[in-house]
Formats: structure tokens, sequence, C-alpha cells
């Protein structure tokens, strides 16, 4: 028996902080969260959206697409990029669609010129002119 004191680890090797971690962990988590919050509050309701309600191929040199636009300023002239796809997906056609200042909302129908049969069409962005 030994009548010394008893064997500690913590004597042996020390004993470590372990409380550093967490301001620096609680710091982090707060930025990331605010960034988080901010991101998706300010790309959830971009300033033009685009949308495609329906196309169809009127003949093997031509589609046509119906599109929506919603804009925050109604005095905005917008420029719309329209494509056309054949079955590769590769672009067949493509025209800018201009629209004019009006309705917050405007819903349009416009016909886009292939140069060989089309199977999609879509708006690939609107944007201010």
């Amino acid at each position: 028996m030994q009548s010394g004191p008893e064997f500690s680890y913590e004597d042996r090797y020390g004993v470590r902080p372990t409380k550093g971690w967490v301001a620096p962990a609680v710091v982090i988590a707060v930025m990331g969260i605010s960034w988080l919050v901010w991101a998706g509050l300010h790309h959830s309701n971009p300033n033009i959206r685009a949308s495609v309600i329906s196309f169809t191929a009127t003949t093997d040199r031509e589609m046509s697409i119906r599109y929506e636009v919603v804009r925050q300023d109604k005095n905005q002239v917008l420029t719309c990029t329209l494509v056309a796809r054949d079955y590769d997906k590769t672009v067949v056609g493509q025209i800018e669609d201009e629209i004019g200042p009006g309705l917050e909302v405007v819903q349009k129908t416009t016909d886009i010129p292939t140069r060989s049969q089309g199977v999609n069409a879509d708006v690939v962005a609107c944007r201010i002119k």
C-alpha cells in the first residue's frame, strides 16, 4: 500500500481550459446566421421576376412562348431574352423582346423564329434597358 497522494493525470499532464472555443464559435455562428437571413430575404424578392406560362411549336421554324414578367417599378422599360431549344438542348432561336412601361405584372405572347424544329422555349433573363 502506498501512503502518498493519489495518482492524477491532471497533475502529470496539466489541465487545459475547455471553454476557449466558445466565444469564437458564438461570434461565427451569429455572423453566419445573420448573413443567411439577409441573403434569404434579399434574394427571395428580386426587382424583376420572369416565368414561362406555356410554349408551343407553331411550325418547324417557329416557337410561340407565353410568359409573365413581374416588376416592382412599373415605369421601367425591360428587355427579355427568349430562347428556343431543340431536342438536344441546343439553342435554335433567340430574340430580345422589349416590354415598355405600363403594368407591374405583364403577360406576353411572342413568336421566336428558329433555324430548325424547336421543342422547348424559355425566358433566359429580363433586365432594365
